[in-house]
């Protein structure tokens, strides 16, 4: 019971400082006015640092209260694969469908893309 509680509220100060970062990052203008930029913004840098803190928790042996802490709190919160539907679903809507093939294609592939640079960046800097 006491070990849950003490998850949840490692947990909770994770995602605390994630859903920070990520309203001051897209409360900034879109970056020329494309709707979608600053998600895909924050989708690509929560998925370097994700991938750069798995390479750590292996290499380092951290305990799983980091992972609660880094990958499941902050990077959790920091991405948004919310906004990446409303976002969407609104050129859908608007019948911009190029837009929208851009914008799935863009944030899956830059976050996988963000994701593997942190691994093999933290990597090479490891060994």
């Amino acid at each position: 019971m006491i070990k849950e509680l003490i998850d949840i509220v490692v947990i909770g100060v994770g995602a605390i400082g994630g859903a920070i970062v990520r309203y001051k990052i897209t409360s900034y203008p879109e970056i020329y006015g494309i709707m979608g930029s600053n998600v895909i913004i924050v989708n690509i840098i929560g998925s370097f640092i994700l991938g750069a803190f798995s390479v750590i928790s292996v290499y380092y042996n951290l305990d799983t209260k980091y992972s609660l802490l880094i990958a499941i709190g902050f990077c959790g919160s920091l991405t948004t694969m919310s906004s990446l539907a409303l976002e969407s679903t609104i050129m859908f809507e608007n019948r911009e469908i190029l837009n929208l093939f851009i914008n799935i294609v863009a944030n899956v592939s830059f976050s996988i893309l963000s994701l593997v640079g942190g691994r093999i960046l933290l990597t090479m800097l490891l060994l």
